[in-house]
């Protein structure tokens, strides 16, 4: 490991052990712009971010809210993986240039199936691209704070954030970031993330146990579905 990546840890964990104490209060409120800035330079210092992930899914054409829990993992450049709890079970792979998804069987099926796609045709590695490092919300973005309160989210900023360039799998993200202090060094550390559609859909996530652990084994990003599985063309 470099001296720069060994000083860049460091500093990652000094600041995240803050999470185990409140935020500070803010003598001065920060904009936008500020918060965005503190959310990308301490994203910027972790090669790796791993976390217990709380999910809630709302489909508005069946007004119907579905929740699911589970472990995420990011590395740079462009991996994730998103492992579903049971009984949901599903598994979502990036290495970087495909994005793998498995799905379980269903009741009254013996095989699930997996399906393979192109990145950019996906939402989670869209909207999360700050943490795989293929985007950066100043050149991506437009960018406005919400009123915190109204979000439910005292303390803390909600920062939403619009494509420069339109996707069809979103129409804004919402970040809720809470801004640590330890030692005179800030940082914007994400806690939850909700993306919502042009079709008023909504996907949010809440992260807790994070850690910025550095490299993660390439094997991680790697899935072999069990014996039987269907590849379904998407």
């Amino acid at each position: 490991m470099t001296l720069r990546r060994t000083l860049r840890l460091t500093l990652v964990s000094a600041l995240l052990s803050a999470l185990a104490i409140p935020a500070l209060a803010q003598q001065e409120r920060l904009n936008a712009r500020q918060v965005a800035a503190l959310v990308q330079s301490f994203y910027d210092q972790s090669t790796s971010f791993q976390a217990e992930f709380r999910q809630q899914q709302y489909t508005k054409v069946y007004d119907r809210t579905e929740q699911a829990n589970g472990r995420v993992v990011f590395e740079k450049p462009g991996k994730m993986r998103w492992d579903y709890a049971e009984p949901n079970g599903q598994v979502f792979v990036s290495d970087g240039e495909k994005l793998t998804v498995y799905q379980p069987p269903e009741e009254g099926e013996r095989h699930g199936q997996v399906i393979e796609r192109p990145m950019n045709e996906h939402q989670l590695p869209q909207a999360f691209s700050f943490l795989t490092g293929t985007g950066r919300l100043d050149r991506d973005f437009r960018f406005r704070l919400l009123d915190a309160r109204r979000e439910g989210f005292r303390g803390g900023y909600v920062l939403e954030l619009r494509p420069r360039e339109p996707t069809p799998q979103y129409d804004r993200v919402l970040f809720f970031v809470r801004i640590m202090e330890r030692n005179g060094q800030r940082a914007g550390v994400i806690q939850r993330v909700l993306i919502i559609d042009s079709a008023g859909n909504r996907n949010r996530f809440d992260f807790s146990s994070m850690r910025f652990p550095g490299d993660v084994p390439d094997s991680r990003f790697r899935f072999r579905p069990p014996a039987g599985t269907r590849r379904v063309q998407p």
